[in-house]
């Protein structure tokens, strides 16, 4: 580095109009911040809101929130104790609410979910806005494979207010998710090394295909009615999506894979089988991406709105009486515990993942230290849209201080959505409709 200049890490390059992008990581910014470990982002979303029960049924030990203390900490609940071996890692988060949520159908919480989705948004045409994973994905593509994987238990958009994704492009279109782990684990790790000019080939016939429909696409586009508009909108997505994967492909063919075991995985596992058997093969196939950083940028939407899917029977095949979006409106003391065990289902099939993220090792800790996951749901309990149950895992190499319940009157879901950008150093001055970041402890950057 001798006669050079040492770059920033923060540095920007400007160009016309005032808009500034950060450079990637270079050699000038030094050895310290080269080595520095992937800094990763994960959200998993649970549609119907937390079992809340009410005190009158006097089972507040199955509250998806805490509702108890010892020794000045919180006591997890039994929808929640799966969670509990990593308490030094896992924090929850209460009184958070989209002030676009109260003014909206009830069933667009997913929809808003990563987004905060402006009911009148300022460009003709779009509903939503970036989601928060995009803004993770558009920060860090330039130094993994894909830019982002998105996952959904059903796959594809579905549709406004009973979507089957959580994720929104840079102009808040809904980005199609994948819900097939042979797909999926083929998307991410399939691939000749042995024939690496024949897979070059391939993947330039591939984008040129790509670059070639789009243009016909965008050509019918101007042919079609407000209806047919919007699907092919939703379409071109879609290509643009493919054809950014080709060119990240393009990019890293010559980069060998770290080699990993994939024994534990079963690919011929559909969201037909078992839940527990489809989620967790969902969930090693995330960790295992985040292990190779092949992408730095996940979503998985495990549960869609309002009874739509496949999961909604998951509870039945567990052994309970009733659908998931049934278990949500039940009033009644049976209703109300018969949902918690369904929490703490779910809180089971995450502690998987939060297993294998400690399990797999950075250079300076685990991938769960140097990971956020977020948890939650985009109502509370019968389609509330305050109050939004909300569990911040892992970042512990990233400034997070974790073992607390933190609570406020009302706060913005975009505030903590700010807070988690900037722990992973994304220097952003505001997200959607956020006014800071949050006062909390949780959130203390290194």
């Amino acid at each position: 580095m001798t006669g050079f200049h040492k770059l920033d890490r923060r540095a920007f390059l400007k160009g016309c109009g005032g808009v500034a992008l950060a450079l990637p990581v270079l050699d000038a910014m030094g050895t310290e911040i080269t080595a520095q470990s992937p800094r990763r982002f994960c959200a998993l979303y649970t549609a119907n809101g937390m079992s809340l029960p009410q005190s009158a049924h006097g089972i507040d030990e199955w509250s998806w929130f805490p509702t108890k203390e010892e020794n000045g900490a919180f006591v997890f609940g039994k929808s929640t104790e799966p969670l509990s071996p990593f308490r030094k890692s896992v924090s929850f988060l209460g009184g958070l609410y989209h002030p676009s949520g109260p003014k909206a159908d009830p069933h667009v919480c997913s929809d808003m979910w990563l987004t905060g989705a402006p009911l009148h948004n300022p460009k003709p045409g779009t509903y939503n806005s970036v989601g928060l994973d995009q803004m993770v994905a558009l920060h860090t593509k330039q130094h993994c494979r894909q830019p982002s994987l998105v996952l959904s238990i059903d796959a594809g958009t579905g549709f406004l207010s009973r979507t089957g994704t959580i994720s929104y492009s840079l102009e808040g279109r809904p980005i199609p998710a994948e819900n097939s782990p042979r797909r999926v684990f083929d998307r991410l790790f399939r691939g000749d090394r042995n024939s690496l000019q024949s897979e070059r080939e391939a993947l330039k016939r591939r984008i040129k295909l790509v670059d070639a429909v789009v243009e016909s696409a965008k050509s019918l586009n101007q042919q079609l009615g407000k209806t047919d508009r919007e699907k092919m909108e939703q379409y071109l997505t879609s290509l643009n999506e493919v054809e950014s994967r080709l060119i990240a492909s393009e990019r890293w063919i010559d980069v060998p894979l770290k080699q990993q075991d994939y024994s534990q995985l079963n690919l011929d596992i559909t969201n037909e089988s078992e839940p527990a058997d489809y989620y967790r093969n969902m969930f090693d196939l995330i960790a295992l991406a985040f292990d190779a950083d092949i992408t730095r940028s996940v979503t998985f939407m495990l549960n869609r709105e309002d009874g739509m899917g496949i999961s909604d029977t998951f509870p039945i095949k567990l052994g309970l009486k009733h659908t998931h979006h049934s278990l949500s409106h039940a009033g009644d003391k049976e209703g109300q515990l018969a949902f918690a065990k369904y929490d703490r289902f779910l809180s089971e099939q995450i502690a998987h993942f939060l297993t294998r993220l400690t399990e797999y090792r950075d250079k300076d800790g685990s991938v769960l230290d140097n990971s956020i996951v977020l948890f939650g749901s985009g109502a509370s309990t019968t389609h509330n849209p305050r109050n939004l149950p909300t569990l911040v895992a892992g970042g512990n190499n990233l400034g997070l201080k974790h073992g607390t319940y933190w609570r406020s009157g009302e706060t913005r879901m975009s505030n903590v959505y700010l807070s988690i950008l900037r722990s992973l150093e994304i220097e952003q001055e505001s997200f959607a409709d956020s006014t800071g970041t949050i006062s909390s402890s949780i959130f203390n950057r290194t």
